[in-house]
């Protein structure tokens, strides 16, 4: 089965080569023998087994559905939009975007999410981050081979002053949407400051058991972790106060929460404000888990690098019903989340040694990668009945 899979990954890569050939005045910005793609050493191969260790490619048949989250890395369209700061990414704009150039970078979200689904397809839900707004959604949805699988999209503009926002998309044969919702984060500190929205979204798995997801991107590190810490306290404080009012409800309920949260699992925001427990052993009715604390503290893996430094700040997180293994109900699969780092998704870290996600500009330089940051991904599958 696994080597099924990589033949999968090399099938999908093929046209991502080709694409880098027939590029018009971009050829040698994209020449991926600059990256040292081909070239990995042993501690290279240990980080790669460890990325793909326990991964699962075989179809969900019905039985579950495979939940993902991406960190895209500033999907742009090419259009100037006056309300918001995107002359970065525009013909004329610092960074040379262009058509060619957003059209690769759709067809490459398109190649990471059909390995990330294996053999079953993309994963049923995937959620983004870093996209500017619904029209890329569309644009992936409708301009790629997604198209065949009738994806349909949840998204809500955000005030942000990038323009920035997270969105869903969803296939309706697996998840069938009942409503969403965004949610508006303010600062009592800073009542001028905007950022991104917290995207909630409700609906069924396979026309059974109810999910409540939550999508969040929230407020960088800039001026430094301290610094900035508040903000990422508000927005735990946000999506608690959320997910309080669906467990009084429904103590049973299940919810889970996925981004790029910005802080490491045992940080405030995440531990003590939101509760995101790092054991799954004695968890209260109402409680959450993060199942990122445990790859966290592997220092040779996490789902980006910054400086050298592998972090894990793309988290996924279930609500306490999720983790147990209860017949003819959804759970969480035994192996957990998981992040995706397949070796295509990776190139030399030239500069601190060993690998880095491959991302699609270093600085102002386009260099044809996927992005920064890597895919983290679970299943939630059936129990059949004991």
């Amino acid at each position: 089965m696994k080597a099924n899979f990589i033949l999968l990954i090399l099938l999908y890569l093929m046209p991502i080569i080709v694409i880098a050939q027939v590029e018009d005045d971009e050829t040698e910005e994209t020449d991926t023998s600059s990256t040292g793609q081909t070239l990995f050493s042993a501690a290279d191969e240990e980080l790669l087994s460890l990325g793909m260790k326990d991964f699962d490619d075989r179809s969900r048949n019905y039985n579950g559905i495979r939940v993902s989250f991406y960190n895209v890395e500033n999907l742009f369209d090419t259009e100037d939009d006056s309300t918001i700061m995107d002359e970065e990414f525009l013909p004329k704009g610092m960074k040379g975007w262009s058509y060619t150039r957003y059209k690769q970078k759709l067809s490459n979200i398109y190649k990471t999410m059909t390995a990330v689904g294996g053999w079953a397809g993309p994963p049923e839900i995937i959620g983004f981050c870093e996209i500017e707004n619904r029209k890329v959604l569309y644009d992936l949805t409708t301009k790629t081979p997604f198209l065949k699988y009738d994806y349909k999209i949840v998204h809500e503009d955000s005030p942000d002053a990038r323009g920035i926002d997270v969105g869903l998309i969803y296939r309706p044969s697996s998840f069938q949407y009942i409503s969403h919702k965004a949610l508006r984060l303010s600062f009592d500190f800073d009542t001028s400051a905007k950022t991104r929205d917290i995207l909630y979204v409700c609906g069924k798995v396979n026309k059974k058991d109810t999910l409540h997801i939550f999508v969040n991107h929230w407020p960088s590190r800039r001026g430094g972790q301290a610094a900035s810490e508040p903000r990422r306290i508000a927005a735990a404080k946000l999506v608690r106060s959320k997910i309080d009012s669906i467990q009084q409800l429904s103590p049973d309920a299940n919810i889970i929460l996925m981004g790029d949260f910005n802080d490491h699992a045992e940080d405030k925001s995440l531990y003590q404000t939101l509760g995101a427990k790092h054991h799954k052993d004695n968890l209260g009715q109402k409680d959450l888990y993060n199942y990122m604390y445990e790859i966290g503290k592997n220092w040779k893996m996490g789902s980006h690098k910054y400086q050298g430094h592998w972090g894990t700040l793309d988290h996924m997180i279930v609500s306490a019903s999720l983790t147990k293994n209860t017949a003819n109900k959804l759970v969480a699969s035994e192996t957990g989340a998981k992040i995706f780092a397949a070796r295509f998704l990776l190139e030399q870290d030239k500069k601190y040694m060993g690998l880095q996600p491959y991302r699609t500009y270093a600085g102002p330089k386009f260099i044809g990668g996927f992005s920064d940051h890597l895919p983290v991904y679970i299943d939630l599958i059936y129990q059949e009945k004991k």
